[in-house]
This record gives structure tokens, sequence and C-alpha cells, in this order.
């Protein structure tokens, strides 16, 4: 078997295993006839552009930048982002789940169409968990469209036709946009790890996400704006009509979203406590800017790759934008990268570049899943294989733990007060800070996907203070509570059961350049 057919066959049966276990979630049926949307009102008052009045002469030269760690927190901004739009939202997601979070998002979404803002939603078809006809009802507003960003492996497919793609067209199956992008009447953007689904923002009842988000304000705007109509714009995002051979039936109901807003509505999904929160954004975030928590910066960048990431003419390789920005800053770093990956799986080059830059007296930490706290069991086993040759180096790796004391003051969604005990934690926070003076938030895994088949994007911030205070949280987190240090003599991979283990060494014979 040549090795790019061994690439194919073991890609394909990572499909398969995928879409077996990648049930659909139709939108939850509402049993009660009790209107819940009639006492809960949009406050008319307040508008997004009065909110930012104080602060606009500043965001024409400057970018206001304010991290968001927490993931109640990031949740909470969206929905009042959306709440009080006034013109457009671009939102890009590469996970957009119909859970709750999802749900209520639509929710918000729609009322913000019926309020005439233009919503423009580009997701990537292969992680889409939702029917198309769900995504068909939502783009049957006037004021919403649709796209899927390299749809063929996903929506509107059988299972036979996605691993005839997966056989057939192998690289352009494997090119997904992994950007995520939250923008605002070309005022606010949101960018960083987090996807649309409950695990991301503390409201998983099994396993919930460690992530990082950037709230950026003013000038490095239209650049994301930029990005974002790059994509929109290209031939690998497809209107979600054309992928569709019929319409629902109910398309044009003028009632078709009730069912929606009662779900939304309901106390028993979304928790009068959380809209409280929302409606009290503005205070929050007045006492943001007063404390200085809000920072003013000249100094930031946004990279995003370029649709279909580079040209293709070298194989599953190649690299991109964000791949070249990373580089230079580890090349250029003096004194110390500290870096955290969900998935950590290198190649010579990438261990190369840290080995020179150790001998340059650059002291390099790298927070990564366990095999305790991991999602992907694949990227862990690629992870796996080459751990003792990246510790050989001069690399600290530490490994995240799936009980890590500090998911009491990170994980703040309402759901967690109310559990008697604490799902799995997991590292999913793509962040790092070199030379304790520039920070890096994006969608960035250190693996071979990221850096050449996925589309993504980096937001480069370079200020000692929002470095400083990023640093303050990874340098709680590399401590013996939150992670274990990994030696060459040990790993914590004997604190699993033995069977996750035998999981994860089944999953070495998927070869690294597809993970």
């Amino acid at each position: 078997m040549t090795h790019i057919n061994s690439l194919k066959y073991y890609s394909v049966t990572i499909l398969l295993i995928l879409l077996l276990s990648n049930c659909k979630k139709p939108i939850p049926e509402v049993v009660s006839s009790q209107n819940f949307c009639e006492t809960i009102h949009r406050n008319d008052s307040i508008s997004l552009s009065n909110e930012l009045s104080a602060i606009e002469e500043e965001m024409q030269t400057k970018t206001g930048v304010y991290v968001l760690e927490d993931g109640g927190g990031s949740l909470t901004t969206r929905a009042w982002l959306t709440q009080y739009a006034e013109k457009t939202i671009d939102i890009q997601y590469f996970i957009f789940s119909t859970d709750n979070v999802g749900l209520i998002a639509c929710d918000y979404l729609i009322r913000a169409a019926d309020r005439g803002v233009k919503v423009r939603i580009l997701v990537d078809d292969i992680m889409v968990d939702a029917e198309l006809e769900d995504i068909l009802m939502m783009a049957s507003h006037e004021n919403i469209s649709i796209k899927v960003y390299n749809p063929g492996v996903n929506l509107g497919k059988s299972i036979v036709s996605k691993l005839k793609k997966f056989a057939t067209d192998f690289r352009s199956a494997n090119l997904r946009m992994h950007n995520k992008t939250f923008i605002v009447d070309s005022k606010v953007v949101i960018t960083g790890g987090r996807n649309i689904a409950d695990e991301y923002f503390d409201y998983d009842h099994e396993y919930n996400f460690r992530d990082r988000d950037v709230l950026l304000l003013g000038k490095i705007t239209p650049k994301v704006e930029q990005s974002f109509e790059q994509f929109w714009n290209n031939n690998l995002s497809v209107p979600i009509k054309n992928l569709a051979e019929e319409l629902p039936e109910n398309y044009t109901d003028p009632n078709r979203f009730e069912k929606l807003h009662q779900y939304a509505c309901n106390p028993d999904n979304f928790w009068p406590q959380i809209r409280t929160q929302i409606e009290n954004l503005p205070t929050t975030f007045k006492k943001i800017k007063e404390s200085g928590g809000l920072v003013w910066t000249k100094e930031v960048a946004f990279i995003s790759d370029a649709p279909g990431k580079n040209d293709g003419s070298e194989g599953l390789g190649g690299g991109g934008y964000t791949t070249d920005a990373l580089i230079k800053l580890v090349k250029n770093a003096k004194s110390s990268l500290d870096i955290q990956t969900p998935y950590l799986i290198t190649t010579a080059l990438s261990r190369n570049l840290f080995k020179n830059a150790v001998k340059r007296g650059v002291k390099i930490r790298i927070l990564t899943n366990s095999l305790a706290s991991t999602d992907n069991l694949e990227a862990f086993s690629g992870y796996q294989r080459d751990r003792k040759a990246l510790l050989e180096t001069g690399v600290e790796i530490y490994e995240f733990k799936p009980d890590a004391e500090e998911r009491f003051k990170i994980m703040t969604g309402h759901l967690q007060a109310k559990l008697d005990f604490k799902p799995i934690f997991g590292l999913h926070s793509k962040s790092m800070v070199v030379d304790g003076e520039t920070t890096v938030i994006g969608t960035f895994n250190l693996d071979p996907r990221s850096a050449n088949l996925n589309t993504e994007c980096l937001a480069i911030i370079n200020n000692k203070k929002i470095s400083n205070n990023v640093l303050k949280g990874m340098e709680i987190e590399f401590k013996p509570e939150n992670s274990w240090q990994t030696t060459t003599d040990y790993n914590p991979d004997s604190e699993v059961k033995t069977a996750k283990r035998i999981k994860a060494w089944t999953r070495k014979i998927v070869p690294k350049e597809i993970l």
C-alpha cells in the first residue's frame, strides 16, 4: 500500500467511526402549552452604539482588548452583542451544535434578524451537528444567510458518499475551515478557541473545556471583517440551499420559529439568572473599563489563512499564513515561550524550531491534554509517539489534569453550581505568550492539520499588560494541582484505566500527517 493510499484508508476509517458516533440532534419538542416568552422583553432603550459612544474616538486609532477566560462570561458577552446588534452579525465557526447552547444562540440570532439585523453564518461542513432541514429552516429568514464551507463530507450526504469523497478526493476532503470569528456591526469581534456548543461554555454535564477567547474593539475589526468576506465570497463556501434537493414543507410558515423560541424562553433550558447577567452586561463592561481591564493598544495583528490554506503543490504539506506567523514568533523569541495547546503533535520541523530556541536560551513550557483529560484519542496517540523526542529538545511539557483545581474558578456557568459533581475538565485553549510581552490567542493547534490543512486565525497582541494577565493564568495551570509535569522518566498515562490506554494504543496506526 503506498503512503498516500494508506493515509486515505486510515482517514476513511476515522470518518466511519465519527459518522457512526455523531448522531444529529433535532430541536426538542415543546410539550407545554405555556407561553414562556410572554414575560421576556428586550430593553429597547439600550443600543450598541450608545454603549460604545464614550470610546468611539479611541476605536478609530486603537484596538480595545479584553481576554475572555471563563465560559460563562464568554457566553453572556456573545448573547448581549447579538441582542443589541444594530446592523450586521457575521459568524464563522468550525462547530455549531444544536445542543442547548446552540439552540439558544439560534434563537438570539433569529430575534436579531427579526429586528432587521443582517445575519451571515459560515460553518464548516464536517462537524455541523444539525439536520440539513433545520439549517434550511433557519436560512428561510429573509435576513439570515447561511453558507457551508467545503461541503461533500457531511450535510445532505449518505455514509457511502461521504466515504467515497475521502477515498477519491482525499486532500480536498481534509481541507477544513477551523476559523472562529464573531463580528457585530463591524465594530466588535470575538475570536479564539471556542466553538458553539455546551462544552465550550461550561454547560455540559460530563465534559467541559478550559478555553480562551479575546474581545477586540475598534481598529483591528475591519481586518477581521476582510477575512470573513474573503471566505464568504470564495467558491468553497456554498449556500445551504444548494445542498438540498427540496425545501422543508413549512419553509414559509409564519410560525416556523415558534418551537425554537419557546425552547429558548423556557427557564428549564435558559435560566433566568443567566438572562439577568446578560441584562447587566453594560454595568459589568463599565466596571471593566473603569478598572483598566479593557486595554487599548495600537499593536494588534489579525492573521488568517486564505480559503483552501495553500495551493496544494506540496500534497498534505504546504503551510499557510498562520503557520508562517507562528514560526516567525518562535524564531524571534529571546527568553521564553509559554504555550497552551489541546493537541500537541510534533514533526521534525517543529521539534527543530524548539530545539534551536532552547539552544538560544529560550525557556519553553507547553501545557497540553493528558490521556485522562483528552477528548481526542487519535490526536493524543500522535503526541504520545513523539513525546520523548520533544522532551529531548529541552522543552518542558505539562499535561492537564481532568480534575484540575482551577476548574472551580474557570467553570463559572450556573450549571456547575447545581451539579453535585464536577465534569471532566479538558484543555482547549490555543494560546502562546512570547518573552512575556506578546500574546497569541487563536484557533491553531500545534499539529500537522493546523499547520497544513485547516485554515486558522490568530490575534497577536503586543502588550505587556495583556501578556502578564494571560501568563498569570498559565502559571496557575502549570502548578501540580492542575497538571502533571511529564519527563523522559515519567508520564501520567497510568492515571487512566487500562481500557482507555488500549484505545489510545490502537490509534497509533493513524498517520500523523492527517492528525
